[in-house]
């Protein structure tokens, strides 16, 4: 017995021969295709732009975090030449972690060398700490880290703020991303000028001041 293929309506075959052909298309855009340009990291140009308009280098730009601290806004601002320091301040004690970054290093010779806080003339004790340095001195206590061709230090007063809670925020030093850009530098752009409004203009005619007098002066 001889049996009839059968034989699928055009209208049926047609959209599956597209839709092969699609996908084989989709396929050969991948792998045989041009390879994607990486994505640009988080934040970059914003950071660049932002830093430099603080007159900041961007490299020197970091930020941290530790339980209860939030930062101060009005204490961003240039370390130096071209450093950069932010203060994070505990709303229930206001106590204050400061996060000071500046060009430098930092070795076994020149840590009692270089006083805590920035307070010249004062003794400093140097205790290695992992790849940090914990320091005293003046009241104040610090970690330092040093980074390639720069120092990043989180500091505070001893009475105010315990060890293991200026070890952790220095541990969490980092560079911003891009919402932490956006958090922790003021904008590049200039505000906008706010016109300021006189009392003493009329609101009509050309808007000239109402210098009239009356009558007896």
């Amino acid at each position: 017995m001889i049996r009839h293929a059968r034989v699928l309506p055009v209208l049926v075959l047609a959209p599956l021969l597209l839709t092969a052909c699609g996908s084989e298309k989709a396929g050969d855009a991948g792998p045989s295709g041009p390879a994607s340009a990486p994505a640009a990291a988080p934040g970059t140009g914003e950071l660049a732009s932002r830093a430099q308009a603080m007159g900041v280098a961007p490299e020197l730009v970091y930020v941290t975090e530790a339980p209860g601290f939030t930062l101060a806004q009005q204490s961003v601002g240039v370390l130096g030449d071209e450093g950069f320091s932010a203060t994070w301040v505990d709303g229930g004690t206001n106590a204050l972690l400061r996060l000071a970054v500046d060009r430098g290093t930092i070795t076994v010779g020149t840590c009692p060398e270089q006083p805590v806080g920035d307070i010249p003339g004062e003794h400093t004790t140097c205790e290695r700490d992992g790849k940090a340095w914990y320091r005293t001195g003046a009241g104040r206590h610090e970690y330092a880290l040093p980074e390639e061709g720069h120092v990043v230090r989180v500091s505070a007063e001893q009475d105010a703020v315990p060890r293991d809670v200026l070890r952790a925020a220095a541990l969490a030093a980092h560079r911003p991303d891009a919402a932490e850009t956006d958090r922790l530098l003021p904008s590049a752009e200039p505000a906008p000028a706010t016109p300021v409004e006189r009392g003493d203009l009329p609101p009509f005619g050309d808007g000239a001041p109402d210098n009239h007098v009356d009558v007896g002066g």
